[in-house]
């Protein structure tokens, strides 16, 4: 936590010269590098090249002055080695390991008794039932528990009756559910950002509709809004949008969204599998994008996000879609002969994400 708070200092420092100077910066930046990497040398005469935490944390301070475009020519390690590196430090200042446990807590061994009590005692009960009677008993732990208790007991589970499951009810109503969630971003700096996605479960088509620091519950309803403008005609063929039950959301978010008839389904409390194609995009956009650039601020963070939800929607293939884009016709386009037809590749942030199209 030190080092981490330390790192998001010394980068803020290093940062007054380009505010103040607006010349040369980049010029003394790379000079304090070959300095300290003369210096690494000199200690390592004898042996093989060994960079020491202080020197990662120069070096990845340095970076923030230096074009990237020159990192190559600069420093004596790869683009990706700084951004890892960078990384490591940012992560430091939201690490709470140490200070909480992680996962839910043990199940009692007496509630784990009481529960094959029951099972044993009363053979048509399933999981939910002995949850239910556990609860009045004052007892509350999820039916999930219930069910890994029994399964490791080898007892069978009673015969569902009736009602789908939630795989199926979501299954049956895909054409008709958008989800949404926030998920933050770390900037350069140690700022955090917050954006909504969007994710229609039937066309798998995204939508990021606002990046801000301060997410409170009036701005979340402005981007309801703007999601329901972006929709346009598509909107009438939803009718249940699926979030979780955080407190960014509000009464005026789930009212913008019931007056174009939809309806508010809320999945249960750390429950992530209820709605799994939020948390499968979420972790696209970090692996794909957010993870190998160096967000700087609000307006940056827009910028790689939108061109990101472009690509996902435009051209990204989707298994669900028959390898298809969401904005893609139902059908795939005609393959040609590759001797005949070259194919030109379109570089996306930078080079990030490639598209690949037949030439004209």
């Amino acid at each position: 936590m030190i080092v981490s708070l330390l790192y998001k200092v010394t980068r803020k420092l290093l940062t007054v010269p380009s505010v103040l100077l607006r010349r040369g910066t980049a010029k003394d930046a790379e000079l304090l590098v070959l300095r300290h990497e003369n210096a690494v040398l000199r200690r390592q005469l004898t042996g093989p090249v060994r960079y020491e935490p202080a020197d990662r944390f120069w070096f990845a301070a340095l970076s923030g002055l230096i074009p990237r475009r020159h990192w190559h020519e600069v420093f004596p390690v790869t683009p990706g080695t700084l951004l890892a590196w960078h990384r490591r430090f940012i992560a430091a200042k939201w690490d709470y390991t140490a200070r909480r446990r992680t996962g839910r807590p043990p199940t009692p061994a007496a509630v784990k008794k009481l529960v094959l009590r029951l099972a044993r005692e009363h053979p048509r009960w399933g999981h939910r039932r002995i949850q239910g009677e556990l609860a009045r008993l004052g007892h509350r732990i999820a039916a999930s528990t219930v069910w890994e208790i029994l399964n490791a007991a080898g007892i069978d589970p009673a015969p569902r009756r009736s009602g789908p499951t939630w795989h199926e009810s979501l299954t049956a109503q895909a054409e008709g559910i958008i989800a949404a969630d926030f998920f933050h971003i770390d900037t350069a700096l140690g700022r955090r950002l917050y954006a909504p996605a969007f994710l229609g479960h039937g066309t798998r088509r995204l939508h990021i509709t606002g990046v801000t620091a301060h997410p409170t519950r009036d701005w979340a309803a402005q981007q309801a809004r703007n999601l329901t403008a972006d929709l346009g005609i598509r909107i009438e063929s939803l009718h249940f949008l699926l979030r979780d039950r955080d407190g960014k959301y509000g009464e005026a978010f789930d009212a913008v969204l019931r007056a174009e008839e939809m309806e508010i389904l809320k999945s249960a409390p750390r429950a992530p599998r209820m709605n799994a194609h939020r948390e499968r995009i979420i972790g696209s956009i970090r692996r794909e994008a957010l993870d190998h650039v160096l967000i700087m601020n609000e307006a940056h963070a827009h910028h790689i996000l939108a061109a990101y939800e472009r690509h996902y929607n435009e051209h990204r293939p989707h298994q669900a879609r028959n390898q298809l884009p969401p904005d893609a016709p139902e059908h795939p386009a005609a393959a040609h002969d590759l001797n005949t037809h070259k194919i030109l590749r379109t570089r996306i942030l930078g080079g990030l994400i490639n598209e690949y199209r037949y030439a004209a």
